[in-house]
Formats: structure tokens, sequence, C-alpha cells
């Protein structure tokens, strides 16, 4: 007998309304404990919309959220003891140092190892010692995330967590979550930078104008892709062999030039490989699909 993963993050018809303005629209979402869920769509999908009401820092106009079982509105002070959040536009003390705000902050959770503290800093190359106004974008990022991370939090919320961080410092929170994925965190990410979840996230949601389309496990979405292939043989391509290639299964848009054969499979390449050795082949590439492909489809 399975015994089935609790939910972390729960949604039943969540629905934010700004009038005119687009919000989010009865979000039907579950979460897994335990699991990385990446939050796809571009800027103005209702991505921030979604955390902010996850986060209770502004209030639904219907349908209901919950954390760990906990009710996103009346428990959200219990909640965000295990949470570690990075909001989407990071506002803190301009006039304090980045150690006296993680200090403050830590003093605020109860407290927090220095160690832990110093260590994150470090990893991420922040000098504590300045003063938040007198940071560049990355490093107050820096600070943002050495307090989402500062506590091991059960659950991390993140939105946009790698903006304005240099491609070093990126691997590093890269290397942050897997260790807290490693620990049994569960966490929450939201991005508009495609690779970033196709790299760290297990599931992915397709957010389209304050609507979820699509969940699914990254590799899902991925294969739902078409590859793109190029044949080059060791012979002229005549209008038989042209059309042999047409007529196998998931096959479209094919183009030939020479010796060579351009087209689109949906599927399987198997029919593919198994058809072009009959013949004497020089090359065969595939290019794999993306993620941004596959997000793309949802928003043509």
């Amino acid at each position: 007998m399975t015994t089935q993963t609790p939910s972390a993050i729960q949604t039943e018809r969540l629905t934010k309304s700004y009038g005119t303005a687009r919000g989010i629209i009865d979000l039907d979402l579950t979460i897994l404990e335990g699991e990385v869920f990446g939050f796809l769509g571009p800027n103005g999908a209702g991505k921030t919309t979604t955390i902010r009401l996850l986060m209770d820092l502004i209030r639904p106009t219907s349908g209901h959220a919950s954390i760990f079982g906990k009710d996103a509105h009346k428990e959200s002070v219990a909640i965000k003891a295990f949470t570690g959040y990075l909001p989407g536009e990071l506002a803190l003390w301009n006039n304090l140092t980045g150690r006296q705000i993680l200090t403050y902050l830590a003093n605020l959770r109860g407290g927090v190892d220095p160690h832990a503290i110093q260590s994150l800093a470090a990893r991420l190359q922040l000098d504590p010692g300045k003063k938040f106004r007198e940071y560049s974008k990355g490093n107050k990022q820096k600070v943002g995330l050495v307090q989402a991370f500062m506590h091991q939090p059960r659950l991390l919320i993140l939105d946009e967590p790698t903006a304005g961080l240099d491609p070093l410092n990126q691997q590093e929170f890269f290397k942050m979550l897997s260790e807290a994925h490693a620990r049994g965190a569960t966490v929450f990410l939201s991005s508009h930078v495609l690779s970033e979840v196709e790299h760290t996230s297990d599931r992915v949601g397709i957010i389209r104008e304050g609507r979820l389309v699509r969940v699914a496990p990254v590799r899902d979405i991925v294969a739902e892709k078409r590859y793109h292939v190029a044949l080059t043989l060791g012979l002229p391509v005549t209008p038989d062999l042209q059309q042999t290639f047409a007529n196998l299964p998931g096959v479209s848009n094919l183009t030939a030039t020479d010796h060579t054969l351009q087209f689109v499979v949906q599927g399987s390449l198997d029919p593919v490989v198994k058809q072009a050795a009959d013949y004497p082949v020089l090359s065969l590439t595939s290019r794999e699909p993306s993620l941004e492909e596959a997000f793309l489809t949802y928003y043509r």
C-alpha cells in the first residue's frame, strides 16, 4: 500500500480581482511536501499576486489557501515562522547595514545561528558591513536570499530569486536550493527565467493571464514539444525518398536540399532513426526541446 505525499500548499478557487486590472482567477494548485515547484509566467501573469496571497500580504476576493494544513490568512503568523520568503521587490531599511538588517530579522525569529548567517553571506560574496542603500540590486538580492535561507525553513517561497545576480552567484544559489531540497524543504519558486526552473524543479505550473493553464513534471512538458531534426545522407534526396520520411509518424514541416532533410518530429524519434538506417547516413542531429519552447506554446 502506497502512502500519498501530503500537500505543502493547497489553493482552492483562489481569486484576486483588482477591478479592471488582472489578478488571478480560480487558481486550484497543490504543491507536495518536499518538492521543488516552479511557477512560470511572464510579468503580469499573476505569479506575485499568488505569492502575496499565500503570505497573507493581500486578501483574496474569493477562494481559500492553506499551507501545511494551516489557513493562509487566519494562521499566517504561524506559517511565517517556518517559511523563508523572498519578495519580488525587496524593500528593507536603507540606513541599516546588511549585518544590522539580518541581525534584526534573526531576532524577530527568536534567534538564528550567527554562523549560518555568516556562512550564507560568504557563499554569496556579500559584504554585510555596507548600508543597504549602498548596495547594487544584486547585493540587495543577496541580503534577501540570506534572510530567506538563514533559519533553514521548512518552506521556501521565492519570487524571482536570481534577479540581479551574476552567473557565479546564480550557481551558488542553485547549490543552496539543492541543499535545502535535500534536507526535505519544500520550495515554491516563481520565475520567468525558464532555464532555472527547468534545472531545479520537480514540477512546473504555467500561469497565463491569471489562470493556471498547465501543471506537470518538467520532463512531461518538455516531451510535448517537437524535436527539430537534420538528416544528411550519402546520396541525393529524391522526391520518393523525401516522401518516405514525410509519411513517418509525427513528421511535419519537411524540407530537402541536396543531401539533407530537415523536419520536425512530434513524439518519439524511433521511427525516424529506424528509417534512416536504410540509407547511408553522414550525420543526424536532433535538437532536444527546451522548457522555453514548451512554455511559449501556451502563450501563442
